[in-house]
């Protein structure tokens, strides 16, 4: 049974959709300790409201430090015959340094998984283009190319873990409490719009970028047309592909800060922009001219965690905040938290032995930034005005 066949699910979830929203949430140490997954479970399970069953998934960063230097590659497979021709292509452009299973247990509910691999991987390095472009066009030949085969993740010490199921038995499937990580990125429920199969749910990956969706990408049509004139292919048919394609285009290939950058994903509308200084207004009609095609419309909040150059958890909701985001930082200021819900951190402050308690909780504002950082901290709260405390002047050179 294909699980990229939307009729292997079972009859009671084949025409079931449940447009109330997904459950988001994400955590990021400062310090860069690392925690099992249990904790960032805890706090999507107890988002269960937001969830249909259909699919549920992780994004763990820091989970392989034995091999943080090379891609940690995660794949799906149909079957065994696919997985030797994804193995044989890999061994062609590169090395492979350790291939193997993905550890899982099968709990009740989770029905005809795939094959579930991981493979850490040195590209030839070629003297046209980068490693990580060289990974880059690995996973579009792949996905695009290789039926019954799906690459999960692609980043250095990274790994998503995903499939059908409710969001405890996706956790309990690939035992996400014995992996610990610096930062965590999880979601619950599967997309709206499209079949159910493992690959399709969240998070979505490539290379070091992840991002977990909550709502709905109305201007997918033109996001994807963008991205496929520098190369990428959106395979999966789903609006969140191309979040996670966007940001790698304008952070890693275009080199546009952080900041800059979510601006460009959800600039202010133009009635707002003319009531600005006249520097901001020449910038952000500068930036809405470039990247309009790049621009995100419709509802939505998204969680997003970047591992290069430095470890970074970014939240971001819509321009009209038609999808919650709640933001929190522990008592230590140690730990930055983002959820769909405040539920999610109220369940980590019942569970605490040792008193476990918030400094601030608050609720960042529409079309704006949360960014945290490992080893700066939360360097923005989204409260922010746009390109507040960014030098105009040298955009190149930004830090944020």
């Amino acid at each position: 049974m294909k699980w990229k066949d939307y009729t292997c699910l079972p009859p009671q979830f084949r025409d079931q959709r449940v447009f109330d929203g997904c459950g988001i949430s994400g955590l990021l140490n400062v310090d860069g300790e690392r925690i099992s997954g249990q904790k960032v479970v805890d706090m999507l399970c107890i988002l269960s409201e937001r969830e249909n069953g259909l699919g549920a998934g992780y994004a763990g960063y820091g989970i392989y430090p034995k091999y943080k230097d090379y891609y940690a590659l995660h794949f799906l497979f149909d079957h065994q015959q696919c997985k030797d021709r994804v193995m044989e292509y890999l061994e062609r452009g590169g090395y492979i340094i350790h291939s193997e299973a993905i550890p899982t247990k099968i709990p009740a509910h989770v029905d005809f998984p795939p094959i579930t691999w991981r493979v850490f991987y040195e590209p030839r390095k070629m003297k046209s283009i980068s490693p990580n472009e060289e990974v880059v066009q690995m996973v579009m030949e792949i996905n695009s190319k290789f039926e019954g085969a799906f690459v999960m993740s692609s980043g250095k010490n990274m790994g998503v873990f995903k499939g059908n199921g409710w969001s405890h038995e996706i956790a309990e499937f690939y035992n996400l409490k014995e992996y610990k990580g610096y930062m965590w990125l999880a979601h619950s429920r599967f997309p709206t719009n499209t079949p159910g199969w493992w690959g399709g749910a969240h998070p979505f990956n490539l290379l070091g970028t992840s991002v977990v969706h909550n709502g709905e990408i109305t201007s997918y049509g033109t996001n994807m047309r963008y991205l496929e004139s520098f190369g990428y292919k959106c395979t999966l048919k789903t609006d969140t592909e191309v979040i996670a394609y966007l940001f790698d285009l304008l952070i890693r290939k275009h080199k546009i800060p952080l900041s800059i950058a979510t601006t460009a994903l959800a600039p202010p509308l133009f009635s707002e922009i003319e009531q600005m200084e006249h520097k901001y207004q020449y910038v952000l009609k500068n930036l809405r001219a470039t990247y309009r095609s790049a621009m995100l419309n419709g509802p939505f909040s998204i969680v997003v965690g970047i591992s290069d150059p430095i470890p970074t958890m970014i939240g971001l909701s819509d321009r009209k905040k038609l999808r919650p985001l709640v933001a929190g930082i522990s008592e230590d200021e140690n730990t930055i938290y983002l959820s769909s819900e405040e539920a999610s951190f109220r369940r980590l402050m019942l569970d605490s032995i040792n008193g476990f308690k918030f400094k601030e909780i608050w609720h960042p504002k529409s079309g704006t930034a949360v960014i945290a950082r490992v080893g700066d901290g939360l360097l923005k709260k989204g409260l922010e005005k746009p390109f507040e405390n960014v030098n105009l002047s040298i955009m190149g050179g930004a830090t944020i």
